[in-house]
């Protein structure tokens, strides 16, 4: 996509600390991290989101998250990894480009990612259930 600043990074145009590099992806230190080692994971292909990316590369994604993920642990020492991935303005994508998230967690590093949960009532499982289910 020609005005996609996550595009222009993954395909080399603007310089990036990069992690990790293979003909699909880039793996680069995010300029805003939430803890020590926040990295993204860049398709060089441009999809916009969770709901646009082709089912191959979202596969290689995932495996390469993995992958990432043992290499920073080990190599930081932290102490947990969060996996983050949103899809919409509502659910936090502020650049429409799918990207995954890789954050290293340290104990009391006060990152802040979770909610308050909730409680499912009967009637919202039987409607998400009929509208939802295989």
């Amino acid at each position: 996509m020609e005005n996609c600043i996550f595009c222009k990074i993954a395909n080399g145009e603007i310089p990036a600390a990069t992690l990790h590099e293979d003909e699909d992806f880039r793996v680069i230190l995010d300029l805003g991290p939430a803890s020590k080692g926040h990295a993204l994971i860049l398709p060089k292909k441009h999809a916009a989101n969770l709901y646009e990316i082709e089912e191959e590369n979202l596969t290689k994604a995932i495996l390469l998250a993995k992958k990432m993920a043992g290499k920073m642990t080990e190599a930081l020492g932290c102490d947990g990894f969060n996996l983050v991935q949103n899809n919409g303005t509502a659910a936090g994508q502020t650049v429409f480009h799918f990207h995954m998230h890789l954050i290293p967690r340290y104990e009391g590093d006060n990152v802040g990612l979770g909610w308050k949960p909730g409680t499912l009532d009967d009637a919202t499982k039987e409607e998400i259930l009929s509208k939802v289910k295989d």
